[in-house]
């Protein structure tokens, strides 16, 4: 059973939410995790839809000459589609406030941009864009913090 009580500063302005169990949650923590946990099922969704085009049709992506990482498409499409799979179960794993998902979402939010980033030579605004995507998933999981009262 979950009691809320809103405590309020002296000039009126809240400061939190009281949960049972002695815990305080951030409001602006609390909203930007939602914000954070919806981003993370778009750029999990957006992920998986590349990993389906890779495996899909591979010829669209053509890989640079001598780069330093000869793999096939279809191993791209593998990879960025698990990724994106987990990223997007995280997702909701946060939304529904799951302790373990706010860290696997560091988690797997810095891999996925890892991954984004070595694929920026083959779809540069793409990667670029899963990047700052993956970027603001991690600032704003970070932030969410639970702090004893």
């Amino acid at each position: 059973m979950t009691q809320q009580v809103s405590r309020s500063a002296a000039n009126g302005v809240s400061t939190g939410t009281v949960v049972s169990g002695g815990r305080t949650v951030s409001e602006r923590g609390t909203g930007g995790a939602v914000f954070a946990a919806v981003l993370m099922i778009i750029g999990g969704c957006m992920g998986m839809l590349q990993g389906i085009a890779l495996l899909a049709k591979g010829t669209y992506y053509v890989q640079p000459v001598n780069y330093w990482i000869n793999t096939g498409a279809s191993t791209w499409g593998w990879i960025m589609m698990i990724a994106g799979l987990v990223v997007l179960a995280a997702g909701f794993g946060v939304i529904a406030g799951a302790a373990w998902a706010r860290w696997t979402g560091i988690v797997l939010a810095s891999l996925q941009a890892l991954i984004n980033f070595v694929f920026i030579p083959v779809q540069p605004w793409w990667a670029v864009t899963l990047i700052v995507i993956d970027l603001w998933i991690i600032y704003s999981l970070f932030v969410h913090r639970r702090e004893e009262v």
